[in-house]
């Protein structure tokens, strides 16, 4: 061997020594990736435009609002996030004033330049507004304008009629004080106004420069302040996230509730260490729950979120994490969801729509033929519990003792209504037609996927059994979005949580000025509404329960949607998953876990 080949080898070794001393320990360890995947696929992210779950569980990483909830303090607690404490509040609950904390940045885009750019209080009017604007058209603007900020409809109704929205026109309800500091001012109290602001369906901030950069692609270019950013996206395939470099510097700092030991051990555990905790995320769209349930105990996915029904009888029997999952060390989390799956019915059909007593009736009688038990312990495997109304677990006014006709199995009352109003079966072949003789056939959009199709058969046999012909049609979730805000279905499924523990929310769901957003079923009455806004004003307490129940009965009358259930969830955690815990409202978790890379299982 040569001399000059030995003096280049101990170079070489001596150049890999130095480069290992001035390696920082982060880039010597091994990265930390979480990966899992959802059963649905995303539709953007854009947090003005979005209004499904999936999507907005990214986003909700991406950008950060004034205030977001304790990790696990239960019942929720709203914190400060963007802004630097809780609101001062005028005592009539109509003024709301804000500081910005200083020194939170943009993540670094070529909007900015190729830099960040500090937020300010302008960031948040500018957030909010584009919400107003017609051109975003988003989801939200009924949710914002019932909230009465001064100045906000009239602007918006001056785009409308103009054909652009002013972004630059300073309104009475919403300015920028200075630099840091945000005013809200609304025309009657508002009671719960901060929660709306900390809401993960509300958005999140974004700022001017990065909307007017990417105009109509903005979906595909979020750009927050948030601990991750987008790394790479394959439409209904594939979502990547990583750390966010320039995000600032947040500790783990959470209130367990004092009762719940598990929470306890994940605050000691955690105490102190510097968010993000994990280096990337990688989402894959998987809507077949066996696939899914596969690809996990193959440990391609670390998190299995929301276990599917029909794999409880093997993975948790009797509610209890199989032994063979036990022996690998895997964890589970098992909470009532603050949500409801439900059906609802086009209250402009001509066949199941109506405000007549025997449209009334046919409604009724439907959701009385519907066995929500059996929904729920067979084809749900008993991960749900019959719903009783639009209040929600998890929320203020949540009575788990109410009980009404929408959690009512009745077969024999269903029968007598649907006999006593006409829908009859005329002509022997065992279907029931119309008052007026022309065929019955109720049409129900839904999924291909597994746990859809055992939902369905219950609900088929259910009305099979009263003479009630169920045509079933397959289609994809966000075309059936996109066609049920557009009133094009009969009847539609689909499951909505909450984002807060406000229980008034749920009940937008037949507010008349929410037709095409959260009222999918276009309903319409008058003393709802009343009640409606009523509650908007009333401050927490038995009083405010009691109107929310007389809303609820309203509903209930009218049966424009069927509520069916509850669901229970349960998540799977691989062993090497550390400090995951699920909120009844939050939806940017990620931040919160952490991996153990030495029980990572060996390539």
């Amino acid at each position: 061997m040569s001399s000059s080949f030995l003096q280049l080898s101990r170079r070489a070794a001596l150049l890999a020594l130095s480069w290992l001393a001035l390696a920082s320990p982060a880039a010597l360890a091994q990265e930390k990736v979480l990966r899992y995947a959802f059963p649905v696929a995303e539709t953007g992210f854009d947090p003005a435009q979005i209004q499904d779950l999936y999507s907005r569980i990214i986003t909700s990483n991406i950008f950060e609002n004034l205030y977001g909830y304790d990790y696990l303090a239960r019942p929720a607690k709203v914190k400060p996030v963007l802004a630097a404490a809780l609101p001062d509040i005028s005592p009539d609950y109509r003024v709301f004033t804000i500081k910005v904390r200083p020194g939170i940045h943009f993540a670094a885009d070529a909007a900015f330049e190729g830099k960040g750019r500090e937020v300010t209080a302008a960031d948040i009017v500018f957030s909010i507004k584009r919400i107003m604007d017609p051109k975003t058209k988003s989801p939200q603007v009924s949710s914002w304008e019932e909230e009465g900020i001064l100045g906000f409809s009239e602007l918006r109704k001056k785009a409308l009629a103009g054909g652009k929205f002013d972004y630059d026109s300073e309104i009475e309800g919403m300015r920028a004080l200075d630099k840091y500091t945000v005013q809200f001012k609304l025309a009657q109290p508002r009671p719960r106004f901060i929660l709306s602001l900390a809401d993960p369906g509300a958005g999140g901030v974004v700022a001017r420069e990065v909307v007017e950069k990417y105009g109509d692609s903005i979906m595909e270019h979020p750009v927050g302040t948030g601990p991750f950013m987008l790394k790479e996206w394959r439409r209904s395939s594939r979502i990547v996230l990583v750390r966010n470099p320039d995000y600032r510097e947040v500790r783990f700092d959470a209130e367990p509730n004092p009762k719940d030991p598990e929470s306890v051990r994940i605050a000691a555990m955690m105490k102190g260490r510097r968010l993000p905790m994990i280096d990337r995320v990688e989402v894959a769209i998987i809507d077949d729950p066996q696939p899914r349930w596969l690809s996990f105990l193959n440990n391609e996915y670390d998190l299995l979120e929301r276990l599917p029904e029909n794999l409880a009888t093997h993975a948790i029997p009797n509610n209890r994490l199989a032994p063979n999952l036990a022996k690998r060390g895997m964890q589970m989390e098992r909470v009532p969801l603050s949500d409801f799956r439900l059906l609802y019915f086009s209250m402009t059909n001509p066949i199941v729509g109506g405000y007549t007593p025997e449209k009334v009736a046919l409604r009724r009688a439907i959701g009385l033929a519907m066995n929500g038990e059996e929904e729920a312990r067979l084809a749900m495997r008993g991960q749900a519990m019959v719903a009783q109304g639009f209040v929600m677990p998890n929320t203020a006014s949540y009575d788990p003792d109410y009980r009404s006709e929408m959690g009512t199995f009745d077969r024999k009352k269903a029968v007598a209504l649907l006999d006593l109003f006409g829908y009859l079966d005329r002509n022997g072949d065992g279907w029931r037609e119309m008052p007026d003789g022309s065929p019955l056939v109720l049409v129900y959009d839904t999924l291909a996927a597994a746990d859809y199709r055992e939902r369905d058969e219950v609900m088929k046999k259910n009305l099979d059994a009263i003479g009630v012909k169920l045509e079933l049609r397959i289609g994809k979730w966000p075309e059936q979005l996109r066609n049920s805000r557009a009133g094009k279905l009969m009847m539609w499924g689909y499951g909505l949580s909450a984002s807060s523990p406000n229980s008034g929310p749920s009940l937008a769901m037949g507010y008349s000025k929410q037709a095409g957003g959260q009222n999918h079923s276009r309903f319409s009455n008058r003393k709802f509404d009343e009640l409606y806004d009523r509650i908007q004003l009333m401050p927490d307490g038995p009083e405010r329960d009691a109107t929310i129940r007389e809303a609820q009965r309203i509903l209930i009358a009218y049966m424009p949607i069927k509520i069916r259930v509850h669901r229970i969830g349960t998540d799977i955690m691989q062993p090497w998953v550390i400090g995951y815990k699920r909120h009844p409202n939050a939806r940017e978790f990620w931040q919160y876990v952490d991996i153990d890379t030495s029980k990572l299982p060996r390539k």
